[in-house]
Parts: structure tokens; C-alpha cells; sequence
């Protein structure tokens, strides 16, 4: 497990790279991690692909990457990433905004994507409707809005329990990891001269990915948490009937990272899915 720093145009991109092992070449597998927490969250899958490389980079302002300081692109940011590894095509995984990112890469960059496994989200366009949803992103907004750090923090850590639980129900070392990612993200924020935050360059969306999904060739799998919210499961509900090749799974017990709360079944469900497709 190699921790790397490579430089790109414009940008830093920090990444975990674990090599295969020296008789394997299965199709390197690369873990996009979701909004305010970086490749960190991907702790329990790092080493579970002896088989294939597995990359884990953290996105512009997130872990030890640098911020963005002028307009881009998630999407191209990861291709960037593939070409300075010299990585063909890839085996895309993303959890939320991570789970976006890869939809988009498959949409603007279909012959560097050989498969997608997304979780949390459908494309990078969700769309919410559940009262649940709605009044966690508002209250989420009003604290960005207002600088309230403490009340931003308490407003994310929901989305690790779901509607359907209490925070103390969550196992208290994925708990502790969410919330020492989510603050060490808050480190990225610059002040202005009154030391009030200012808000990070955002990236500039990819467009009608839902109108556009269909024409995704490659295997994709939904991969949600049983005890996420109505909307995260929907969207990739919704994924997974649009695309020619899509198939719909939950885990049991876990919610918005279920690869966290239910490693086993998370790591087991992908690689069923890459031997289905002989990836």
C-alpha cells in the first residue's frame, strides 16, 4: 500500500496505489470516495483486491490534495489521475458524490471506464424529494451559510446513521472516522479578513446525466446501504433500471456507507460482480 503525492496541471493529487500481486492483471479498480471525507473511507477495500490495483485518490480540497483555484472538473480531475498512472480503463467504484463522479467519467470518458459500482447516489444530478433529504441538505446549507462549523458537522454526521437510526447506533469507530475526515476537510477552508470561511471553488457539474445514462454500455451495479435515506437509495434504484447492464443491491445494516458498516458484504458484492463479468 503505497501513499503517493503526484503533481498534475494545476493541482496535487495525494492517492493511496496498492499494486496486485505479481501473477495477477485483472482490471485496476479505482474507489472515488463521497463529499467531506477522503480516500480514508475506503480503509476496509484497500487490501481485499490482492488480485487487481486499486487506487484511491482524494478529490481537489478533501485529504491532503490541494484546493481548487480555478473552475474544473471531477471527472477530468480522476482521468488526469489515470493518465499520470498509465491506466488504460478502470473498474470505477464511488460512494455519493464519489458514486457521481464515476457516472460521469462513463458518460464523458466511456473507453476509460470498463464497469461502475455507485453507491449513495444514482448519477451526479440526484434528485430529492423525501422530507428526511430535504431538511438535512436546508439545515447542511444554513450552516455553511452561517459559518457554524459545530452545527455543519452535526448535520453531516446524519447522513452516517440515516433516517432509521440514532447517531449512537452507528459503530463508534465508523462514527469517529466520518467526523475526523468531515473536520479534516473543514481544515481546507479559507478565511477572509474578518476570519469568516469563504466558500471552496465548487466543481463545475457534468449536465442531463439521467437523459444521457442510457447510453452507458458497461456493467453497473447499485450498490446502496438498506438503511439509507428513501432519495440515495432511489436515485440508484434508478440507475440501475436506466442503464442497459444494471443491477440493484442492498446491504443489510448499513446506510449511506455501507462499505464501512458492512465490509464483507460490500467487498463480496463487487467482486461477485467483476467475476459475473469476467472483469
Amino acid at each position: 500500500m503505497i501513499p503517493r503525492t503526484i503533481s498534475l496541471t494545476g493541482q496535487t493529487v495525494h492517492l493511496v496505489d496498492v499494486p496486485a500481486s505479481a501473477d495477477e492483471h485483472r482490471t485496476p479498480l479505482v474507489l472515488l470516495h463521497g463529499g467531506a471525507v477522503d480516500h480514508r473511507m475506503w480503509s476496509p477495500q484497500l487490501a481485499a483486491f490482492p488480485e487487481r490495483r486499486v487506487i484511491a485518490p482524494d478529490a481537489r480540497g478533501h485529504g491532503d490534495s490541494s484546493d481548487a483555484d480555478a473552475p474544473y472538473r471531477l471527472a477530468d480531475d480522476v482521468v488526469a489521475v489515470l493518465d499520470a498512472l498509465d491506466i488504460d480503463r478502470a473498474v470505477l467504484a464511488g460512494v455519493s458524490m464519489g458514486g457521481g463522479t464515476a457516472v460521469d467519467i462513463a458518460l464523458e470518458y466511456p473507453d476509460r471506464c470498463a464497469a461502475l459500482v455507485v453507491s449513495g447516489t444514482g448519477t451526479s444530478e440526484p434528485i430529492f424529494t423525501d422530507r428526511w433529504s430535504l431538511d438535512a441538505f436546508g439545515a447542511w446549507r444554513r450552516a455553511e451559510t452561517e459559518g457554524d462549523a459545530e452545527a455543519w458537522i452535526e448535520v453531516f454526521m446524519r447522513f452516517t446513521h440515516g433516517p432509521y437510526r440514532d447517531r449512537g447506533d452507528v459503530d463508534p469507530a465508523v462514527d469517529a472516522l466520518i467526523e475526523r475526515m468531515a473536520r479534516d476537510t473543514l481544515g481546507h477552508l479559507r478565511l477572509d479578513d474578518h476570519g469568516a470561511p469563504l466558500p471552496p471553488t465548487p466543481p463545475t457539474p457534468v449536465t442531463r446525466t439521467w437523459e444521457r445514462a442510457n447510453r452507458i454500455q458497461v456493467p453497473v451495479l447499485a450498490l446502496n446501504g438498506a438503511l439509507d435515506g428513501p432519495d440515495h437509495r432511489e436515485n440508484g434504484r434508478r440507475l440501475a433500471g436506466v442503464v442497459p447492464h444494471g443491477a440493484y443491491l442492498e446491504i443489510d445494516g448499513a446506510a449511506h456507507y455501507a462499505n464501512l458498516e458492512g465490509p464483507t458484504e460490500y467487498t463480496r458484492a463487487i467482486r461477485d460482480f467483476l467475476r459475473a463479468h469476467e472483469l
